[in-house]
């Protein structure tokens, strides 16, 4: 039984009785929450649905916990329900319900964890986004981790989700970028609002060597040269970072499109007539602080030139036109400003601003040796994605980047993640799924066998205290996986899957689970065996969705 099933028959249990003493059950909520005690002596799941409701039910919220735990001790399922407090329920489960729950995950394979929260759902979700002026930074490569895990958990639950990466290759960036390439290229110093750095340098020559007479051509074809092969050498770039990252996208959308196929003024002239757009001073301007912007932005500057919004703005109309639910933008610490903005840009447009979602993501610093790391041997001033996936590997660096708030700071300490001991978060998970792959190889040495259903092994020999506590944390698995999709909050598979690790090694070292010597395999070996290959599968699941692996050995 699930927490979820739980709640299902505690929920119809209070309908039943509120039916009965002439209540309404419309009072109940949709959903009861029912939750793992602190206390494990408090039983295996507690509810405060009485406490909830017994105002609006007309019942003191005691009378109408027991009235409900009454009812409850009847169910097959149910070992105890008991009242606690002012009106908590609390409730055991009866071992073989219980450990019917090492059957569902047997059963449903990698599919268990999987539901169907956003079944239909079509969602844009935009991320890195990088400019391509340079390697990626620690900065990306966190969104690089936590948008892919964001994309998997989606979709787990139903959502149709297209990840995208947004090209930033108008503007002035790019055009400091192609100054410092010609600079190198010419053996220069880079500009004062250059780019510096050993990748500069090798991307300058590769244009050369592509184009070995660019430097003689006149200024504006050079600058175009160096412009279009020094952009596409750097993305290619970019794009095998993200790929040996285990990062894919779907679509790669360039920003210099929109202007160039006309869509940014035509949006903007579209929406002048918009009560959201306003003209003042020679410029247009949008009204963002209606949306929680610090202040409105000009969209069209005073020269009629538009300003970074009014690209924005066509993007997101893009987006709109190609019938997406809801479009999550991933954006950088700097960006706050962006939420009122976009959220107005999607007002003017016709839409709910809720179509848009905007996530900020905090800094990242990498600690060694107790110091901070600040530089990188190739991109001169900044921390590459690739310096910390040399440093620290990929699984160790995806698995660090997403176990944690994106609205939090993090400092990842470089000599913990290559630490092979319980003190490294992802060695500590994948030791445990290594450690269950091992168990399970040597009980087929043993010509112990076990089907993949366990369809008629005795779960409900499974009593121990410690069984029950890793049977209910694998049950928390479905939860913890639909929440961290709802609150767009990925760190939660990561902090599940330490606290699953931790079950199953006190389970392990509290229950025997293989013969030894010339013993013979009992019901008991078969029960927690598959307990056994039970948790191992949710922690394959788990790791799968974080896009780290799951080793069979270590």
């Amino acid at each position: 039984m699930t927490p979820a099933v739980l709640a299902d028959l505690v929920r119809s249990t209070a309908t039943a009785v509120l039916t009965e003493r002439g209540a309404d059950p419309a009072v109940l909520p949709e959903k009861v929450t029912v939750e793992r005690p602190r206390n494990p002596e408090h039983g295996d799941y507690a509810t405060n649905v009485a406490l909830q409701v017994a105002k609006k039910a007309g019942m003191a919220p005691r009378d109408l916990a027991q009235a409900i735990a009454d009812r409850l001790a009847q169910a097959d399922s149910v070992a105890s329900a008991e009242v606690a407090g002012p009106g908590f329920l609390n409730v055991r489960l009866a071992a073989d319900a219980q450990a019917e729950l090492v059957k569902q995950v047997l059963t449903a394979g990698e599919r268990y964890g999987h539901g169907d929260a956003y079944a239909g759902v079509e969602i844009n979700l935009e991320f890195v986004s990088a400019n391509p002026t340079g390697p990626l930074h620690l900065g990306g490569t966190r969104w690089a981790a936590v948008g892919d895990v964001l994309g998997r958990v989606l979709a787990a639950q139903g959502a149709k989700v297209t990840r995208e990466y947004y090209f930033n290759d108008a503007g002035a960036q790019i055009d400091r970028f192609v100054a410092s390439l010609v600079a190198a290229a010419k053996g220069e110093p880079a500009p004062e609002d250059g780019y510096a750095g050993a990748y500069i340098s090798e991307i300058a020559a590769e244009v050369v060597r592509q184009q070995p007479d660019v430097l003689s051509l006149p200024e504006s074809e050079r600058d175009e040269t160096f412009r279009k092969l020094g952009v596409q050498l750097m993305f290619d770039e970019i794009k095998r970072s993200l790929h040996e990252f285990g990062t894919h996208f779907d679509v790669f959308f360039h920003e210099d499109s929109l202007h160039r196929s006309g869509a940014v003024t035509d949006v903007v002239e579209r929406l002048k007539s918009s009560n959201l757009l306003y003209a003042k001073d020679n410029a247009w301007w949008i009204r963002s602080s209606e949306f929680g912007d610090d202040k409105d932005r000009v969209v069209i500057k005073s020269d009629g030139a538009p300003a970074y919004i009014a690209a924005d703005i066509a993007y997101l109309q893009d987006k709109l036109s190609r019938g997406f639910d809801l479009c999550i933008y991933m954006l950088g610490a700097d960006h706050h400003g962006y939420i009122g903005r976009l959220k107005a840009a999607a007002s003017a447009l016709g839409k709910d601003p809720e179509v848009v979602e905007v996530m900020i993501g905090q800094l990242v610093n990498l600690v060694s040796g107790g110091e901070p790391v600040r530089m990188s041997k190739r991109a001169g001033t900044v921390v590459t994605m690739d310096d910390l996936v040399d440093a620290v590997g990929v699984d160790a660096a995806r698995y660090e980047l997403t176990r944690y708030s994106v609205d939090s700071n993090i400092d990842v300490d470089l000599d913990l993640l290559r630490k092979h001991s319980n003190e490294n978060p992802v060695y500590y998970v994948q030791y445990a799924h290594a450690r269950l792959a091992s168990l399970l190889r040597n009980a087929a040495d043993l010509g112990i066998e076990l089907t993949d259903d366990a369809g008629d092994v005795e779960l409900g020999l499974l009593d121990h205290p410690r069984e029950g506590d890793l049977i209910r944390t694998i049950g928390e698995f479905p939860t913890v996986v639909r929440r961290a999709a709802e609150l767009r909050e990925p760190h939660r598979i990561a902090r599940y899957l330490e606290q699953l690790a931790s079950a199953y090694h006190k389970f392990y070292d509290a229950c025997r689970v293989l013969p030894q010597g010339d013993e013979s395999a009992t019901p008991l070996t078969h029960a927690r065996l598959a307990l056994c290959a039970a948790a191992r599968q949710v922690l394959a699941n788990g790791l799968g969705l974080l896009g780290v692996s799951a080793p069979e050995r270590m």
